[in-house]
């Protein structure tokens, strides 16, 4: 059974720093299109972060020059590293893997990211 676990999330100060993991567990992410989402609280889901099979990535507008998002295929591991962190990142952070073809879609549970001092 495909199952995402993500970890990494907890209070950070602004201006604060965290690296966030996505481990995949029955699904080999390197072949999958991976991506972070982002739930402030009360808001929708959204796209922070993209890396497709070939290494490309995609950002967000508002976190370009402070998120990075990358992958270690020995472990299975997708990470978004968060710099210059923001009160507006607070929420809920979810990794997400979509199958060649977007044939199937997984998404993991989230873990929470709260920036305040």
């Amino acid at each position: 059974q495909v199952r995402l676990e993500e970890s990494g999330g907890g209070l950070v100060p602004p201006g604060g720093a965290l690296r966030l993991s996505c481990t995949a567990f029955s699904t080999d992410n390197s072949r999958n299109l991976v991506g972070w989402y982002h739930q402030a609280p009360g808001g929708p889901r959204i796209m922070v972060a993209q890396l497709n099979q070939l290494g490309g990535t995609n950002y967000r507008d508002s976190v370009k020059d402070r998120f990075t998002i990358s992958r270690d295929s020995a472990k299975n591991t997708v990470y978004l590293q968060k710099d210059k962190l923001k009160s507006e990142d607070t929420g809920l952070y979810s990794c997400t893997a979509e199958t060649p073809g977007g044939i199937r879609s997984y998404w993991g549970t989230g873990t929470q990211v709260t920036v305040s001092s």
